[in-house]
């Protein structure tokens, strides 16, 4: 049984993804702070880094956003050159851009943006400048990717490009061709729009959570939709009437029994204070050692509890087969990007640790952000990569802590007040 569950309070939404009972998938977002990936702003150029092959772009937003030389090229690689220009050659100074955000702005950087323009649909993905088709990974039937291919051919007009998603596999032509002429007119306004504005100006805006989680989330195995905001049933009826009609009829309100919340009576709210807590216990009495920065994340793998089977190495294995299924679920339920580097209990049998490792692999690709395994370094670390575009769930909803600023230790002159009869540094060296 797999659900889709959306809680909504004010102007925060929540939406949860269950399987059998267990959390794999979760978002939130205010309507104050919808997402900035996939908006597409006139902007003008500030600043070029020929160093950087990298410039600066003014979007209007409080810091300028990052262009990179590579987003300024063809999006079709066989129509690039063999040896990248110059940026200084592809833009100067002054000069105004449309561009498209693909990463949010994440602590102390600035959004970057891209002029590889692409507008998401139910079932593909509209490109009017990249001039190829492509087919979702995911869809591994030969037939029906020969079939979808074939079909971005003869929808595609002139320089336009398509990317078949995996929904698109139980999509007819004609399902398939509403869709491209639906993100065609769009695109057609967003231009009109870029013609008429000064920069630096928002062009475009991507939708917000809910009508992104029924585009992007909403696939044939799930069996069950629920809501339990009255004001955005009705929305949300009527988006999965144009969007999804099969769904509508899977949709349900839930209507709160007293205080208990809808995720209180799915097991979510439980489910969400374990999941992102540092530390993490596995089924089995293990468990996992959580601890994120900006731009890396590091799991470390304990026994704890768990004193195992036949022998040491039996013990460790089925610790680490258990945390690499947990850890992939979580990347998920949590959203975490960029470095991830996992410290699993150490194996001396190689063949348990390629087992480890496929585990890891398979698990990821089930995931709609793109993972990549890179495997294992000579200290016996697993690295990998998970794309990162917004802010986690994670730090959207805390407050970095006043006291510590995050690091979870205080400071000993504020531990320990000298001002006020603490100890004296000479003293405390002595007695520490």
């Amino acid at each position: 049984m797999k659900q889709m569950l959306m809680h909504g309070d004010g102007e925060l939404l929540q939406t949860a993804i269950v399987q059998d009972g267990k959390l794999i998938e979760f978002g939130m977002e205010r309507s104050e702070h919808s997402g900035l990936v996939g908006n597409i702003y006139k902007g003008k150029v500030v600043n070029v880094l020929p160093g950087m092959q990298a410039a600066f772009v003014d979007i209007g937003l409080s810091k300028n956003a990052f262009l990179y030389v590579d987003e300024l090229l063809h999006p079709n690689m066989d129509k690039q050159s063999e040896r990248k220009p110059d940026i200084k050659q592809l833009v100067r100074p002054g000069q105004e851009l449309l561009v498209q955000i693909m990463k949010e702005p994440i602590g102390g950087k600035g959004a970057r943006v891209t002029t590889h323009y692409a507008l998401p649909g139910r079932f593909l993905v509209y490109m009017p400048k990249a001039g190829y088709v492509g087919v979702s990974k995911k869809i591994g039937n030969e037939q029906e990717r020969a079939r979808l291919r074939t079909a971005g051919e003869e929808l595609r007009l002139e320089d336009e490009g398509i990317i078949m998603r995996t929904a698109a596999g139980e999509a007819s032509f004609e399902a398939l061709e509403a869709d491209v002429a639906q993100l065609r007119r769009q695109w057609r306004r967003v231009a009109a729009s870029a013609g008429k504005a000064s920069a630096p100006a928002e062009i475009h805006r991507e939708v917000g959570l809910m009508r992104r989680i029924i585009r992007d989330s909403l696939t044939a195995d799930i069996n069950e939709v629920w809501i339990d905001d009255p004001a955005r049933f009705e929305t949300l009826k009527q988006l999965l009437e144009d969007m999804s009609p099969p769904f509508a009829g899977r949709l349900s309100f839930y209507t709160p029994d007293g205080n208990e919340t809808m995720f209180d009576a799915f097991g979510i709210t439980a489910q969400l204070y374990a999941d992102f807590q540092s530390s993490i216990r596995l089924p089995s009495g293990g468990s996992l050692i959580w601890d994120e920065t900006e731009a890396l994340t590091v799991i470390d793998v304990n026994t704890g509890k768990f004193t195992g089977g036949k022998d040491l190495e039996d013990t460790v294995f089925r610790t680490n087969m258990e945390a690499a299924d947990e850890i992939a679920r979580l990347l998920r339920v949590r959203d975490v990007g960029g470095i991830i580097v996992i410290d699993f209990i150490d194996m001396e049998l190689e063949q348990n640790r390629d087992r480890v490792l496929h585990r890891l692999e398979h698990w990821t690709k089930q995931d709609r952000t793109k993972c990549t395994v890179v495997g294992w370094t000579r200290l016996g670390l697993l690295e990998m990569t998970r794309k990162k575009a917004r802010e986690n769930s994670a730090k959207l909803n805390a407050e970095r802590c006043p006291a510590c600023g995050g690091t979870g230790r205080q400071p000993f002159e504020a531990a320990v007040p000298m001002e006020k009869g603490g100890l004296t540094r000479s003293e405390t060296s002595v007695k520490s």
